[in-house]
Order: structure tokens, then C-alpha cells, then sequence
């Protein structure tokens, strides 16, 4: 049995921190995993530009409100259901990412979760554990599934690394040159063939 495991923004839906930085002007939040390897500076940055600035939860959750799955991303989905076991690796947090699986049908999620004041500041995350994606591959190799993972940015590499097949959809020109090993697709037929090719030289 393969699992097919995906990251989330960016593969399947938008940016939201992206998008937010749209929404409010600040271009620093803007920067992303594709731009930041270490995960904590960038959230240590992003949660001080919060601060600074006055939002909390409900200004992001409004931005979040109004986005949609990327186009072919509710039927790239579904296929993938058809043929695999689907599991989500994301670095996202589950009070952003909850609208959003709504609309793809509520795939399973491993990511992490933030920590809320009553006033709505995102004071704090927590992240589920350090280097979750790779840690989860590693524990489904444990339970004797085969694993295709697909992500985009610096930290769905060590994911990639660690499965039988990686796959990089719509990456970064630096992440494509750093990562030469891995396959890259721009479009779902594209991610759906390779999907294809890595499962029928697994079996």
C-alpha cells in the first residue's frame, strides 16, 4: 500500500501569509518557506510583525475566509484518494487550516497549532514536533506503507528525502537548484503523472 503524502499551501491552496501580507502591506510577511529554511526564525519574525502591528487571529482568519483550494486541486484530490491513502504534511496551523480542507473535503491534516490570547493575539505556536514531515514518512515506512510525498518549498525537502519518491510542484528557482534530485512539475496532470510513473516502479 503507497500513502500519498502532500504539503498543503502551495501545492493545494494559497499562501496565507502571502495572502495576508497582500491584504495588509507588509511585504516582509510575504516571505515564506520557500525564501526561509528555518522554520522559527520565520514564525519568531511573523509573530512580531503581528505584535507590532495590532492584528491578531480574526484579521487573518478574515483574509482566509475568502480563498479557494487552487485550481485543480479539489479533483487532483479526489484522484489521489482513488488510488492512495492521502495524508497532509503541512507547517500550517489548524485554526488557519480549517476553512480551507473544508473545501477538499477534509483529507487528513498533521501540522501544528498556535496559541490564542482572549483577545484574539497569537501570542505563541506550538509546533506537534520538530521535523514532523520527515518524522512521519519515517513512521509510516515503520508500518510497512511505501510513501510519494510532493511539496514545494525548503521544508518539504527533508519529507521528499526521506520517501520512497519526492516530487517537487511549483518550486522556487533556489530550491530546484539546490534539490537537483527530485523531479519537478508545474500543473496537476503533471504531479498525476508522476504520481503514476513513482507508483508503478514501487510495485
Amino acid at each position: 500500500m503507497i500513502v500519498a503524502c502532500l504539503d498543503l499551501e502551495g501545492v493545494l491552496i494559497p499562501e496565507i501569509w502571502i495572502n495576508f501580507a497582500e491584504r495588509t502591506g507588509i511585504a516582509e510577511l510575504r516571505r515564506a518557506t520557500r525564501d526561509e529554511p528555518d522554520y522559527d526564525v520565520l514564525m519568531k519574525r511573523r509573530l512580531e510583525i503581528l505584535a507590532e502591528n495590532g492584528f491578531g487571529l480574526p484579521d487573518i482568519e478574515e483574509v482566509i475566509s475568502q480563498l479557494q483550494p487552487l485550481p485543480g486541486a479539489v479533483e487532483f484530490v479526489d484522484w489521489l484518494r482513488e488510488s492512495f491513502q492521502l495524508l497532509i504534511l503541512s507547517d500550517t496551523f489548524y485554526q488557519f487550516a480549517k476553512p480551507l480542507m473544508a473545501q477538499l473535503g477534509f483529507p487528513t491534516l498533521f501540522c501544528h497549532d498556535l496559541e490564542i490570547a482572549a483577545d484574539g493575539r497569537v501570542v505563541d505556536y506550538r509546533l506537534r514536533m520538530q521535523d514532523q514531515k520527515r518524522e512521519a514518512v519515517k513512521a509510516l515506512h515503520g508500518l510497512n506503507f511505501q510513501v510519494i510525498a510532493a511539496g514545494d518549498s525548503y521544508n518539504d525537502t527533508a519529507m521528499l528525502s526521506e520517501a520512497d519518491a519526492g516530487i517537487l510542484f511549483r518550486p522556487p528557482d533556489n530550491v530546484i537548484e539546490e534539490f537537483p534530485q527530485f523531479p519537478v512539475t508545474t500543473d496537476y496532470d503533471g504531479l498525476q503523472a508522476e504520481f503514476t510513473a513513482a507508483a508503478e516502479r514501487l510495485q
